[in-house]
């Protein structure tokens, strides 16, 4: 099933932007606040809204949160068939 709405440049370089801010972040707590935002814009694109579970399961794994990472991995299999069904 297609996304309903199309990836507005906007939003697409919102998210780049994010994306990259977390990768350049000095410290574990701004990397996530950088996802977390990066998150909310990508949740109706099927891809960026997987390629951002993604990110979110590496810097888990890195700081060793077990809990979050498990949590990431199930949301790395759900992210892209919800965001295509608009959930």
């Amino acid at each position: 099933m297609p996304c309903p709405h199309p990836y507005e440049p906007a939003v697409r370089a919102a998210y780049r932007n994010e994306m990259n801010a977390a990768r350049l972040a000095a410290d574990g707590a701004s990397r996530w606040r950088h996802l977390e935002r990066a998150h909310i814009l990508s949740q109706p694109w099927p891809w960026p809204h997987t390629r951002n579970h993604v990110a979110m399961f590496v810097l888990a794994v890195a700081q060793r949160d077990r809990r979050e990472a498990l949590g990431q991995a199930v949301r790395i299999i759900v992210a892209a068939p919800g965001s295509a069904a608009g959930r």
